[in-house]
């Protein structure tokens, strides 16, 4: 916002008068209202510099920073923090352009950047578990947020279609004479084959047989069943890709960057060393990248998937989401990537997601089985439909699944990436309180006010006078929220600020009335829709839909 790079900078030059250089200085917005809409701690962090105690500093500062465009007044608070609070004419001008502008919130810190997101990762053969539902709520999320500040994203999904996991997919078809190209079969394939490679040692021979013909293609039976099992697989993720508001541009596959990856280790003998016959690398801990028997572990692949991105997207930062039980997994593996190409230095990251728990203790759903991403999705549509089906929505059916998805997305999103989630279907569907549909029905409601507008012809239009209340001194930090949160990698500042908006709004909703007939109700309108914008805006880069009518 432009008025905080004025405060910023009548900061600056007060801080040299007093004897302080600095090239910049923290703002924040102070948690209550009553303390101002921007603040900053400057005079405690730098009393000691300048010779004088805080309050002393502040004091002088306020004293030398003189009128500031768009700030009504500036105050000194406790020991020394400083607080500014914006003119009116400042709250009308951001309220105009939050309902009038479509990219209301972006920004342009990643401007001329080009970033590639991997996120997702189901592997075929296997279902779509509740890990690959986190990563994609959050993948998804960093890539909006990263586009919502003008840079240039790429998703990618990178699948493990070859691998021990995939023989005991095979095997379990092959002995219970399953149909490969049915996805339920292949679920049941893969369980089958996975309890006989731990309780059966003639099965896990069996099974790892499998794997290396995988690997070879030698075996025309297994390659037939390989390719339509494969095919199936693929073609469900695209399906649940579709609902959770996601469509990739990069499909990497474990079949491609195996080779890869073995033929980079052998070109680099500087990075791996023999073990026992196997290839490591020796970093901060020692990794295998070619076992005993020859085959690419699962770092060998990463290495040669980092080729891969590098070769179909020069980029400034590639960002991977995964589990965080892979954090260790990565550290290595980026050591070791680093070395083979240094050019990657410092434009890797990976981002990780904490665990998913059941707040009624239970890992099965309705129908007994373990629950799965899928399932869960399918348990919360179903809850769902029975409440749209009293909805004002057209379609009730698209509704319910809006909802389902807002409720997993966001009990994923509302807290920082790393942590676990205890998920209660309830409050997550809930319509009052911490949760997606909260958001939703929000959102929806501003839309409800617009129709009534329409029809009373009444017109939008920002009063330059009007008090501002707590929904309207709100509104001008979404675009700083948006920022912080694409600079962190942390959507939940993000969530945290949409509940805020949507409580404050729900609040005020209650006890005022928009359309009262007066004046005031163009100026009340206008506030309605910066609303609407900066939920549907906020909504959008979280990957939740926005429904007009709920």
């Amino acid at each position: 916002m432009a008025v905080a790079d004025d405060i910023k900078t009548a900061l600056i030059r007060a801080l040299k008068e007093a004897g302080v250089s600095v090239s910049d200085v923290p703002l924040e917005h102070p948690t209550e209202l009553s303390h101002g809409d921007y603040a900053t701690g400057v005079a405690l962090s730098k009393a000691k510099e300048a010779g004088m105690n805080p309050r002393a500093l502040a004091e002088k500062i306020v004293a030398s920073v003189g009128d500031i465009p768009g700030v009504e007044k500036v105050e000194i608070a406790g020991p020394g923090f400083i607080n500014f609070s914006l003119t009116k004419e400042t709250f009308a001008e951001v309220i105009e352009k939050a309902r009038a502008e479509d990219t209301w919130g972006s920004g342009d810190m990643l401007s001329g950047k080009k970033i590639m997101v991997e996120y997702t990762d189901p592997n075929p053969f296997k279902e779509f578990h509740i890990g690959h539902l986190m990563s994609n709520a959050i993948g998804e999320s960093i890539a909006r947020l990263f586009e919502f500040q003008d840079s240039e994203v790429k998703r990618a999904n990178y699948q493990g279609d070859v691998g021990p996991h995939v023989a005991k997919g095979i095997w379990g078809i092959w002995k219970l004479d399953l149909d490969p190209s049915s996805v339920e079969h292949l679920g049941k394939a893969y369980v089958a084959g996975a309890k006989a490679y731990e309780e059966d040692p003639q099965a896990k021979e069996e099974i790892n047989g499998i794997n290396t013909r995988v690997y070879d293609r030698s075996d025309e039976e297994i390659n037939k069943i390989y390719e339509a099992g494969r095919k199936a697989s693929l073609a469900h993720f695209e399906e649940l890709y579709a609902l959770l508001g996601t469509k990739f541009d990069f499909y990497f596959f474990e079949s491609q960057t195996a080779p890869l990856g073995l033929t980079q280790i052998g070109e680099h003998s500087d990075v791996f060393k023999l073990s026992d016959g196997a290839v490591v690398y020796e970093g901060s801990h020692t990794r295998v990248f070619i076992t005993s028997n020859g085959l690419p572990t699962y770092e060998a692949k990463e290495l040669g998937l980092a080729q891969l991105k590098r070769e179909t997207m020069p980029a400034d930062g590639y960002v991977t989401i995964t589990a965080s039980e892979q954090d260790g997994f990565f550290k290595v593996v980026y050591e070791a990537i680093e070395k083979v190409f240094p050019e990657l230095h410092g434009k890797l990251a990976h981002r990780s997601h904490g665990m998913m728990r059941f707040a009624e203790g239970k890992m099965s759903s309705r129908t007994g089985n373990v629950i799965t991403g899928e399932s869960l999705l399918n348990d919360l549509i179903a809850a769902a439909k029975e409440r749209a089906a009293e909805s004002r929505a057209d379609d009730k059916e698209k509704l319910a699944e809006q909802v389902a998805v807002a409720a997993i997305k966001y009990q994923v999103l509302r807290q920082a990436t790393g942590k676990n989630i205890i998920f209660d279907r309830e409050k997550a569907l809930s319509l009052e309180g911490d949760s997606g549909p909260y958001l939703q029905y929000a959102y929806a409601r501003t839309q409800a006010i617009g129709e009534k507008a329409k029809e009373a012809g009444v017109a939008a239009k920002a009063d330059d006078s009007a008090e501002p209340n707590t929904v309207m001194r709100l509104i001008p930090r979404f675009p700083e929220i948006v920022a912080r949160a694409a600079d962190h990698l942390e959507p939940h500042i993000l969530t945290t600020y949409l509940l805020e908006v949507a409580s404050a709004f729900n609040a005020w909703y209650a006890q005022e009335q928009i359309l009262d007939g007066t004046s005031a109700a163009a100026h009340k309108l206008a506030v309605v829709e910066a609303v609407g914008r900066t939920l549907k805006n906020g909504l959008w880069i979280l990957g939740i839909p926005a429904p007009e009518k709920m």
